[in-house]
C-alpha cells in the first residue's frame, strides 16, 4: 500500500484552525480531498452544483449527500440547467456565487478547491502558448486570499496519478466525467497531448519548479496598498507590466477578466472604465480601481476627494458606500 499523500503541515494547520467549506462533485479529484481531509481529521462540510449536464448529475448529488450522512457532514446543494453557449465561464460564475453565499450566511472561513499540480501544468502551457508572464502562467496558488474568505488549494503539489493511486488503493468510489476525454477543449488537448506525458516522467521536477515559479511572482506585484468593499487602492509604479499585472489581479478579483485590447487601452488612456463596469485610474501616486457608478455628491464631498487627488470615476462609488477620503489614508493636498 502506498503511503498516504501528503498535504503541506502549513496548510493542514490552517484547516486545523479554520472553518472549512469543500467544493465537491464527485470526481476523482474532489474525491480524493474529501477523504483525505478525513483521514487528517479536518473538519469540513461539502458543497455541490448539479448543472443537469449528464445523465450521472443526479448520482453525483446523490452520493455527496451520502458521503455527508456517512461521515457527519453538512450537504449543501445548488441544482440549474445553463445553456450550452460559454457554458464553462457560466458555471463557474454559479458555482463561486453559491460557495460565497454559504459562506456569508454559515460562517465558513476558508474555500477549498481540489485543484492539483495537472491542472497547473495545463494553465501553464496554455498561457505559455498564448504569449503570457511568468504571473499569468504561474496562476494558481495554494492560498488566496479574498473579500470574505481564504481560497485554499491543498493538491497543487500532487499529480493526479498520486490521487487516483490513493482512491483505487483505499477503494474509494468516484464518478468519471467523460466530456474529459475528448478535445473538445483546449485544455483537454492540452492534456492529452503534452500534460499528462510530462507529468508521467518529471512530476517531481516539475512540482519543484512550480514552487520556485510561485515565490518569484510574489515579488513581481505589488502590495494592495489599501481597500474597502470593491474598492482597491495601491502604488503607482514606473512599470507599466507591473501595473497591468496587479490590476489584472484585481479586475479577476471584482469578476471581470481584460483582453489583451483592454489592457492595452487602460496603460494608453490610464483613465478608464473597463467592460462598462469597473473604472480603472491612474492618480500621481496611486492607482484606484472601483465598480464604476454614476451617484450625485455634494461639493464638499467632490472637493474633499479633489483634496485628496481621488479621481472623478472613482468618487460616485465611494459616496454611494460613505467612503470618505480621509478613510484611504493617502496624503491631503495643500
Amino acid at each position: 500500500m502506498p503511503p498516504l499523500p501528503l498535504l503541506h503541515e502549513a496548510t493542514l494547520d490552517t484547516l486545523r484552525n479554520s472553518s472549512n467549506l469543500l467544493a465537491f462533485s464527485g470526481g476523482s479529484d474532489s474525491t480524493a480531498l474529501f477523504f483525505l481531509l478525513q483521514e487528517y481529521g479536518i473538519a469540513f462540510d461539502i458543497a455541490l452544483v448539479n448543472y443537469q449536464t449528464r445523465a450521472l448529475s443526479d448520482a453525483e448529488e446523490s452520493y455527496a449527500k451520502e458521503l455527508g450522512a456517512r461521515y457527519g457532514k453538512k450537504v449543501f446543494t445548488f441544482t440549474c440547467k445553463l445553456g450550452d453557449e460559454n457554458f464553462e465561464h457560466k458555471a463557474r460564475l454559479v458555482r463561486y456565487t453559491f460557495f460565497e453565499q454559504l459562506i456569508r450566511e454559515h460562517g465558513y472561513t476558508t474555500l477549498l478547491t481540489a485543484h492539483h499540480l495537472n491542472d497547473t501544468l495545463e494553465w501553464f502551457l496554455m498561457q505559455l502558448c498564448r504569449g503570457a508572464g511568468v504571473v499569468e502562467m504561474v496562476g494558481m496558488r495554494t492560498f488566496e486570499d479574498k473579500e470574505d474568505y481564504t481560497l485554499i488549494r491543498p493538491l497543487l503539489h500532487l499529480p493526479k496519478s498520486m490521487l487516483l493511486e490513493y482512491l483505487h488503493t483505499k477503494q474509494h468510489s468516484y464518478f468519471i466525467d467523460e466530456s474529459n476525454a475528448t478535445d473538445a477543449h483546449l485544455r483537454n488537448y492540452f492534456r492529452h497531448h503534452f500534460a499528462n506525458t510530462l507529468l508521467q516522467n518529471y512530476a517531481t521536477g516539475i512540482a519543484k519548479s512550480f514552487h520556485y515559479l510561485r515565490e518569484d511572482a510574489k515579488r513581481l506585484l505589488p502590495n494592495t496598498h489599501f481597500r474597502i468593499h470593491d474598492l482597491f487602492v495601491f502604488p503607482r509604479q514606473e512599470d507599466d507590466v507591473m501595473m497591468i499585472r496587479h490590476i489584472d489581479k484585481v479586475l479577476k478579483r471584482l469578476g471581470l477578466v481584460m483582453s489583451h485590447a483592454q489592457r492595452n487601452e487602460i496603460l494608453r488612456i490610464k483613465d478608464g472604465v473597463v467592460g462598462g463596469k469597473i473604472a480603472v485610474c491612474f492618480g500621481a501616486e496611486f492607482v484606484f480601481i472601483a465598480p464604476f457608478t454614476r451617484t450625485p455628491m455634494p461639493k464638499s464631498f467632490k472637493e474633499s476627494c479633489r483634496l485628496y487627488a481621488i479621481p472623478a470615476k472613482i468618487r460616485p462609488y465611494m459616496y454611494a458606500l460613505n467612503i470618505y477620503p480621509s478613510a484611504l489614508h493617502l496624503n491631503r493636498k495643500p
